[in-house]
């Protein structure tokens, strides 16, 4: 047996615990298993294992050529996973995770369809506003601002443009009036985000000019669309997506101040892990979401 598969004998006898659990679900027997490890630490030179009655562990050197041999077969799995898709139709749970709003608001409705094509995919669907770890937690992808995306191994493509708006209900304006300027907001109730670093720092360009204000008042929400609906009840000034509120403006619920100025860099992208050969339930997920919702 070659070197490779020796690694991916080790990562399989590490992973289950013991070489008799590793020899239950492998079909080797259990001293097949032991002979291809000896022939793995003769050839790296160390002993990669501690053997005891109650299983293995790894030894000080074999913790890090575990994690090497644990990415050889990710990859491989991967490989195998690809083969196995050609020419198949995508299939399998595909786990997603977006804003509240934006899943509330855009992607929900958008998966009728989405599922009528694809109909042997299942969604598994997080609404959430925190910040998601797409490998950490195994999302296969996560919706969010294009603005947030900082990882370097995560992929991502835009799939709606997007502009942040300052808006009001016509109830809150009729008791308390309208500011005159963009800096004139600080003078008003503003309705916070609270888990977001950096989302009270409210930023606008006109003629040039950045203008900036810090967001403060007497209520926060824990997401986007808590503060939507606060500003539909008339709490306070809010700075939304056009996504969001674009229809409410249309029709009078709310009131947008100030449009001459433009908010931006606020598109909305999809992020999904940076592998070479993605899974075809995620790739067709994808490039249904840039269909549905990219205009322009």
């Amino acid at each position: 047996m070659d070197v490779s598969s020796q690694m991916l004998t080790f990562v399989r006898v590490v992973e289950a615990g013991s070489i008799s659990a590793a020899s239950r679900s492998s079909g080797q027997t259990p001293s097949a298993l032991s002979k291809q490890i000896s022939h793995l630490e003769d050839h790296v030179g160390y002993r990669l294992l501690h053997r005891t009655r109650a299983g293995i562990s790894l030894t000080e050197d074999g913790q890090p050529f575990y994690e090497k041999c644990r990415a050889v077969a990710e990859k491989v799995q991967e490989a195998e996973e690809l083969v196995l898709a050609f020419g198949a139709a995508p299939k399998g749970q595909l786990r997603v995770a977006t804003s509240v709003a934006f899943g509330k608001a855009q992607l929900i409705p958008a998966l009728p369809r989405f599922l009528e094509l694809y109909p042997d995919i299942k969604i598994s669907l997080e609404l959430t506003d925190r910040h998601v770890d797409l490998e950490a937690e195994k999302f296969d992808a996560a919706i969010s601002y294009a603005e947030q995306l900082t990882h370097p191994d995560v992929m991502t493509r835009r799939i709606m443009k997007n502009e942040r708006v300052i808006c009001a209900a016509p109830s809150f304006i009729a008791r308390y009036g309208a500011p005159n300027s963009f800096e004139d907001l600080e003078n008003f109730n503003c309705l916070r985000t609270s888990n977001g670093i950096g989302r009270n720092a409210w930023r606008a360009e006109y003629e040039g000019v950045t203008h900036n204000v810090n967001a403060s008042g007497n209520f926060e929400g824990n997401s986007g669309n808590a503060v939507y609906m606060a500003a539909l009840a008339g709490l306070g000034i809010a700075r939304l997506s056009t996504y969001l509120v674009a229809d409410k403006i249309a029709s009078g619920e709310l009131v947008r101040l100030f449009p001459w100025y433009t908010q931006q860099h606020a598109d909305v992208a999809v992020n999904f892990p940076a592998k070479r050969n993605l899974a075809p339930k995620i790739r067709v997920f994808i490039d249904y979401l840039a269909a549905q919702f990219q205009k322009g």
